[in-house]
């Protein structure tokens, strides 16, 4: 009787131990469980939702972010919003009119980069000796948009310039941009020369657009080919160097990270210009759903994910952060001399209106 009584007791603790063991699974797989949420992006920003570090820091909050990407022209016009949890360009004019046709109230603007130009150090004293780079409010160099837009006017070439030894190219004076029609640093880029043109104003009633409009298509056609995404220029003035590409408009983010990531492609004589006047590239998020929300939550207020960012030289909500890990770049903590960009409406009639002069 005993031992009938010792195997059933063995029976119900051998019963009890398997029922904790699949018990505690449960749990496990339960805190192991993530939810993917898609968004659309622009291009410059792949590289960072696509790290490692950066899928491992959405993982710890259970999100799997997967994105594609998409001028921010196109997300905010042609793209088929259904289908994503939160739209992501790379402009605040883009970002606001998203966020009025899908009646949105809260949006993030985890980071921000300032436009600027990738150049040589020969270059830089050049243009300084011709006036047109000089010391900005800080301690950095800028280059005068209207001294620019004057030597562009003129159709002046490198050759032409007093004194030019370093690089007297048979070509004219122009920045290389991306592609007004397709690209994002193009549209900032004429955000900044329409405000120089229209007298130091935003551009806002269409007498102004026609004012400003044959200076500024001017920029754009007098290069010729151009390319969509801002990593051509920039690969190309890494690549290929001073011949190529002297001046090469970029995201400040671009040169920096290549700085901070340590990879030796930004070189000793390879120097970066603020335009003056600039203009931030204001990277904002417009959730679509509550899970797009919490992801822009997440990249406006989660450490690790600031951190990453600055990383890829972006301009975080902490400026402290972006200072810190931003060092070796030796960039200005603030950019005094900014302003705004015109409405999406007047931005896209300029930019259609280049657009049909090709």
């Amino acid at each position: 009787m005993k031992r009938r009584v010792s195997i059933g007791l063995a029976v119900v603790l051998v019963l009890a131990v398997a029922g904790v063991i699949v018990w505690g699974r449960g749990d496990d797989s339960a805190a192991g469980s993530t939810t993917t949420v898609r968004g659309v992006i622009g291009s410059e920003k792949q590289a960072f939702f696509t790290d490692q570090r950066v899928v491992d820091a959405f993982a710890k909050h259970g999100l799997k972010v997967e994105v594609d990407t998409a001028g921010s022209r196109q997300i905010a016009t042609t793209v088929d919003l259904g289908k994503y949890a939160f739209a992501f360009p790379s402009s605040s004019p883009a970002a606001q009119k998203i966020q009025r046709d899908r009646k949105v109230t809260t949006v993030y603007t985890p980071f921000q980069s300032p436009m600027a130009v990738a150049t040589f150090e020969p270059i830089v004293a050049l243009l300084k000796a011709n006036g047109v780079v000089h010391k900005g409010a800080g301690d950095y160099d800028v280059l005068d948009i209207a001294e620019y837009l004057d030597l562009a006017k003129a159709g002046t070439r490198w050759d032409q310039l007093p004194g030019n030894t370093a690089y007297p190219a048979r070509k004219n004076v122009l920045v290389t941009t991306t592609d007004p029609r397709e690209s994002n640093s193009a549209a900032m880029y004429l955000s900044i020369v329409s405000f120089v043109a229209n007298g130091n104003a935003v551009v806002s009633t269409p007498g102004q657009e026609a004012k400003v409009l044959p200076s500024v298509a001017k920029l754009f056609l007098d290069q010729g080919y151009t390319q969509n995404s801002t990593e051509g220029p920039f690969e190309d003035y890494l690549s290929a160097g001073m011949g190529k590409t002297p001046l090469a408009l970029i995201y400040e983010s671009q040169f920096v990270g290549r700085v901070v990531s340590g990879d030796g492609s930004i070189r000793p004589d390879m120097r970066m210009l603020y335009t003056a006047p600039t203009v931030y590239s204001k990277h904002t998020l417009v959730p679509l759903t509550g899970d797009g929300d919490k992801v822009g939550q997440l990249l406006a207020t989660d450490p690790d994910l600031g951190k990453l960012a600055a990383t890829f030289g972006f301009r975080t909500t902490d400026p402290k952060l972006f200072a810190e890990v931003a060092a070796p770049a030796h960039v200005p903590a603030d950019l005094v001399d900014a302003v705004e960009p015109p409405s999406f409406e007047t931005l896209e009639r300029l930019l259609d209106a280049v657009g049909k002069q090709y």
